[in-house]
């Protein structure tokens, strides 16, 4: 059973930058695709980011493409989600997860653990 904790969240202004972190346990990072996806109130959870356990890179929803980045430090068995140009579209809880697909998945049902959440706010 792989145990996803996220933090990092909090407010910030327009702008401004995040780094999120997940930090798994029971389960090696690399040898799953670990995505985040967030959800706004009111709104469907929706796929952020992606880094595949095959092929080992990244892809990211367009909404994101070029202002957040995400990336893995199997060392610390962590995966992270840089976020800079913060919008206020962007405020969401955002949720680490665990899929044993290979490429990139985007589909929640194909994830198989989750993480609590942890809330981001941007103010404008």
């Amino acid at each position: 059973q792989v145990q996803l904790v996220e933090s990092g969240g909090g407010l910030v202004q327009a702008g401004g930058s995040l780094r999120l972190s997940c930090a798994a346990s029971g389960g090696t990072v690399s040898r799953y695709s670990m995505g985040w996806f967030r959800q706004a109130p009111g709104k469907e959870r929706e796929f952020v980011a992606v880094f595949s356990w095959n092929p080992g890179t990244t892809s990211y929803a367009d909404s994101v493409e070029g202002r957040f980045t995400m990336s893995r430090d199997n060392a610390k068995n962590t995966v992270y989600l840089q976020m800079n140009s913060l919008k206020p579209e962007d405020t969401a809880v955002y949720y680490c997860a665990a899929s044993r697909s290979s490429g990139y998945p985007r589909q929640r049902l194909l994830y198989d653990y989750w993480g609590q959440g942890t809330q981001v706010t941007v103010s404008s």
